[in-house]
């Protein structure tokens, strides 16, 4: 089991930005994938960003491509995902994931799931 719990949201005004971390413990932090993802209300769950386990690749959702970068700290069991120049539509809940050792964009291939951390942008 991987515990992973999620911090940083707020509320935030458009142009701003955040740091989402989150911490994970449990297993060999090292071994797997990390991705996060956004659920709006009424929509569904979207992918945002993933991290390979060593940290040396990368992938974005186009739609935060050049404003989000992803990062981890693997000596400190922590994910980040820093978002500058939000936009009122990055509103949602925040959830990062853990997938075992290769990297994916896609919410079903995540086995660990943290409880989301709410995000608001206002305009």
């Amino acid at each position: 089991q991987v515990q992973l719990v999620e911090s940083g949201g707020g509320l935030v005004q458009a142009g701003g930005s955040l740091r989402l971390s989150c911490a994970a413990s449990g297993r060999t932090f090292s071994n797997y994938a990390m991705g996060w993802f956004r659920q709006a209300p009424g929509k569904e769950r979207e992918f945002v960003a993933a991290i390979s386990s060593s940290g040396g690749s990368r992938n974005y959702a186009d739609s935060v491509k050049g404003r989000f970068t992803i990062s981890r700290d693997n000596a400190k069991n922590t994910v980040y995902l820093q978002m500058n120049s939000l936009k009122p539509e990055d509103k949602a809940v925040y959830y990062c994931a853990a997938r075992w050792a290769l990297r994916s964009d896609y919410v079903n291939e995540y086995d660990y799931w943290g409880q989301g951390t709410q995000v608001t942008v206002s305009s």
